[in-house]
């Protein structure tokens, strides 16, 4: 019988497109092609596609494309098989037509995988994309890394589950602004709005974009393509394309989260204070992480009582001229805003024991301004 498709190309990779793609595939499907991977195969390249129907992503490889051709396979098993090949091996993949499998060979090792018809294989079509533009790398790959940790997960606030994206009017122009926020902390962080960004509308980019967007930036170059629309958003770059639905809900007015009254000032070592958070947590109960922060002059002495497991108290020197007081603390929410701090000082500007604080980063540069707000709990 003819073949429909035939390709060789090195492990290594086949197994980078295959990783990027099959993260996207859901494990349990109803969908039996939504558990394939899309392989297209033409000149010197094959591509690869993969889809939840909320996310593609398209990943090239290069490849000795004896008979071109294009075949789904089951992206999981495909990606262990590539996985579990020796290094350097190189991997032909084939398709003869009519016969309904893939088959996969390298070295002595041979597998045949279930192929589902490549027609079946749902496209995903971004449609217009009327704002493009360009950024760097290293800027997108800040944005996500700096407000992700607060993307709320609670699935019944749905506009919560992503960053929320959009340009903003300042005296010195206009700017980019991401944010995401749970409840209890918001994150944000702004930079000069790109080129064609200037007039993008709000969007919401979902958590799971977000978390395969960041995976594929970090092989990406150093310029992204960026197009959005009111419904989809498209990222481009060497070697690949992701393309999403946005978030279809109204991210909340999060200003009116962010305080302007804080008035109390407290700076201290970024490291050590993470550390001692870190260490006094030991003890906390599970279902509270609480720690209480007592503020003083020139210190900050940090406090964990757990009636089942015992105490822990630990002092950090801090630069803090006001009046002492107490204010409590979820531990895990900050070591996760201590941990994206690039400085070695953090700043703290409180109001009260029961109103939000603000947490800035002494270190970083005037090109991009983050800021996060920690909502206190009662200890």
């Amino acid at each position: 019988m003819p073949l429909a498709m035939k390709i060789t190309l090195e492990r290594s990779a086949l197994l980078k497109a295959l990783n990027h793609v099959q993260s996207v595939v859901e494990r349990r499907n109803t969908i039996p092609i939504l558990s394939n991977v899309l392989l297209h195969a033409e000149k010197k390249r094959v591509t690869f596609t993969a889809t939840d129907l909320d996310i593609e992503i398209v990943e090239e490889a290069a490849a000795e494309v004896i008979r071109p051709g294009a075949t789904t396979a089951p992206a999981h098993m495909l990606y262990d098989i590539a996985r579990k090949l020796p290094d350097g091996a190189q991997v032909q993949i084939e398709l003869v037509a009519g016969d309904g499998r893939v088959t996969v060979s390298a070295g002595r090792s041979r597998f045949q995988l279930g192929a589902l018809p490549r027609e079946d294989f749902p496209a995903m079509n971004a449609g217009a994309l009327p704002h493009k533009f360009n950024m760097a790398v290293s800027d997108l790959a800040r944005i996500i890394d700096k407000t992700r940790f607060a993307i709320s997960t609670e699935e019944t606030r749905y506009y919560l589950n992503g960053i929320y994206v959009h340009a903003h009017k300042a005296k010195e122009g206009t700017l980019l602004r991401a944010v995401a926020t749970d409840g209890h902390r918001l994150a944000r962080i702004e930079l000069p709005a790109p080129k064609g960004a200037e007039a993008m509308p709000g969007i919401i980019i979902p958590r799971k974009t977000v978390t395969e967007l960041r995976k594929l930036l970090d092989t990406a170059g150093e310029s992204v393509e960026v197009g959005v629309s009111d419904t989809k958003i498209r990222f481009a770059a060497a070697g690949f394309t992701l393309t999403s639905k946005l978030i279809d809900g109204t991210f909340p007015d999060y200003q009116r989260v962010i305080p302007t009254g804080n008035d109390k000032a407290l700076s201290l070592s970024c490291a050590e204070f993470k550390d001692a958070v870190d260490r006094v947590s030991t003890v906390a109960s599970e279902r509270s992480r609480a720690v209480k922060m007592t503020v003083d002059k020139e210190r900050v002495t940090l406090n964990v009582v757990n009636p089942e497991q015992g105490s822990a108290t630990e002092e950090v020197i801090a630069d803090y001229k006001g009046d002492s007081f107490e204010i409590g603390f979820n531990a895990r929410y900050l070591m996760d805003i201590a941990a994206e701090l690039d400085g070695s000082e953090a700043h703290f500007l409180f109001a009260d024991a029961g109103s939000p604080t603000i947490v800035r980063d002494a270190g970083e540069g005037a090109d991009a301004a983050t800021l996060y707000v920690i909502m206190p709990m009662r200890v």
